[in-house]
């Protein structure tokens, strides 16, 4: 378990309440609890509730922000290969769960189509723990970006889908250690 983290914010910052997925701003001067760090966002509480702060927004937190990475438009040497993908994939996380949407479960389907050049697109079907999650699009768009930083990816798409309905079981030996189920 990540210990909590209490600061103030330093400056004003957009964040994403959950599980809403509402987009708004938090005030310089709010005083925030980070509850999860992971995936370079931030999951904080505060008095209405949950948000969620991108890495970009770091430095209002007090951290480092220095955690994103800029995507190179220049071709790899080699050809991208799916360990990479699934090790993006796996650094995404429901802001409100301490585990990865690879190890949760969430991603049903990952495929890569080569490009010219050494460039590549990824395919991508996930689900969400609920249907009516509002934070669907923030996570999806969150790895859709992930993706996209990869040397050699021209594109990303990262669809949603519900069939088959994601269950409990669906979560691996690794995330069912992580939330204290095994």
């Amino acid at each position: 378990m990540q210990p909590i983290t209490s600061t103030e914010l330093t400056r004003d910052c957009e964040a994403i309440q959950i599980p809403a997925g509402t987009p708004g701003f938090l005030p310089k001067g709010t005083g925030v609890d980070i509850t999860q760090r992971l995936g370079g966002s931030f999951t904080v509480r505060v008095q209405g509730g949950l948000f969620r702060i991108a890495a970009k927004d770091a430095d209002a937190l007090g951290l480092d922000a220095s955690q994103a990475s800029a995507a190179s438009d220049a071709a790899p040497e080699q050809p991208l290969n799916e360990q990479q993908v699934w090790g993006v994939l796996r650094a995404c996380f429901d802001p409100e769960i301490p585990v990865n949407i690879v190890d949760l479960g969430l991603v049903y389907d990952m495929h890569i189509e080569p490009l010219p050049e050494n460039r590549s697109k990824v395919f991508v079907k996930m689900t969400l723990t609920a249907p009516g999650c509002g934070m669907g699009s923030v996570i999806a768009g969150d790895a859709q970006q992930r993706l996209l930083e990869l040397p050699g990816i021209a594109d990303a798409s990262v669809e949603i889908v519900w069939d088959p309905p994601w269950h409990q079981s669906m979560i691996t030996v690794e995330g069912r250690k992580v939330l204290g189920l095994e």
